[in-house]
């Protein structure tokens, strides 16, 4: 029986790549992509929907009838203007939607993007408002695997100066570092994310770099 993923955050890094891997997965029939803004994705597969996030029956009425979620969206400081309360909009409120109305709706299957550090106690903004969506998704009727990537690699469309002096100081010595802080590549991370959907693991399930790279291997 063929199935039907949805896709939010398809224009980052990482969905960008889900997207391409959803449509060359013969195990979805249908990829509803949930956007904010007119995209220009063309794929027989591809079903684009524009919705305003905020508007929760048209949000939940996009989830409806899915079968896997995969929420891989995310914004910056810098695309905010350092609005905290604007950041935690998407950082938290969409996630934290789409995993309540997947529970509404009967989807079973959340995959997700977090952070390596998430910590819902943590000091800093960012990795305790990771903590928090990881936090709330855990209390739900939910088959979660959550990914918590640390530095990602790969072509994204605004360019990170930190980011990408970290990847020529820190890439080189990659073996040097702890394996959950290693920089893994987007498409890793959305491999890992697809393969963890086929396997539909029970309640609520944490990937770091080992775990991802395992995941990888099971769909080589």
């Amino acid at each position: 029986m063929k199935k039907t993923a949805t896709l939010i955050g398809a224009t980052g890094l990482i969905g960008s790549c889900l997207l391409q891997l959803l449509q060359d997965d013969q195990e979805y029939n249908l990829i509803k992509v949930l956007v904010r803004r007119e995209v220009s994705f063309s794929h027989p597969k591809v079903k684009v929907i524009r919705i305003d996030f905020a508007d929760d029956a048209a949000y939940k009425e996009a989830i409806a009838g899915s079968d896997v979620v995969f929420c891989a969206v995310g914004t910056t400081q810098k695309k905010v203007k350092g609005d905290l309360v604007a950041y935690r909009k998407v950082d938290y409120d969409i996630p934290v939607h789409a995993a309540r109305f997947c529970a509404e709706t009967g989807c079973k299957q959340l995959m997700l993007v977090s952070s390596v550090g998430a910590n819902s106690r943590s000091s800093n903004f960012y990795l305790k408002l990771k903590g928090e969506v990881e936090d709330l998704i855990g209390t739900l009727n939910l088959n979660v695997g959550i990914f918590r990537p640390s530095m990602l690699v790969g072509k994204r469309e605004e360019f990170r100066f930190a980011e990408e002096v970290s990847k020529v100081l820190f890439v080189p010595l990659s073996f040097l570092v702890p394996s959950h802080y290693k920089a893994i590549k987007g498409l890793d991370v959305a491999r890992a994310m697809v393969s963890a959907a086929h396997q539909n693991r029970q309640g609520v399930t944490v990937y770091h770099f080992k775990e991802m790279q395992e995941l990888i291997h099971l769909i080589e």
